[in-house]
């Protein structure tokens, strides 16, 4: 199964990158952990994202489109990161987080979320041979 590990934002994380020797061990413990996911072939994509001041939104209402500027309100709602694995279970997901250096310099959440897989878009008369609904 696929999963999109998201890494939450903090305030910290909002402010941006700042390189203090702190920074720069947090980062070295990611990349080994990141080693480790790629050794172990789960890890297919990662990246961190820039602060959401740096960020755009676009709202849809019917055929109307309205840009947002960042930054965004409500801080522990954004995403800070993510990584998409591929694992054999949510147990195996929740395994390797437990085992990821804290992201953030201070307390952090991480949210892991399935993909939906082409069988999950199947309806069940298409599986049974009977067509679309």
């Amino acid at each position: 199964m696929r999963v999109m590990v998201l890494v939450k934002a903090t305030e910290d994380s909002e402010k941006g990158f700042v390189p203090t020797p702190e920074a720069k061990e947090a980062m070295e413990a990611m990349g080994r952990f990141n080693d480790e996911l790629r050794n172990a072939g789960i890890l297919l994509d990662a990246d961190g994202l820039k602060p959401s001041s740096q960020g755009k939104r676009v709202a849809f209402d019917g055929p109307r489109r309205t840009v947002i500027d960042g930054p965004f309100a409500e801080t522990r709602e954004l995403v800070a990161g993510f990584w998409l694995w591929e694992v054999k279970d949510m147990d195996e997901a929740v395994a390797w987080v437990k085992r990821c250096p804290n992201p953030m310099p201070g307390p952090s959440e991480i949210e892991i979320r399935p993909l939906y897989e082409m069988a999950d878009w199947q309806w069940e008369s298409d599986a049974a041979g009977h067509g679309n609904p």
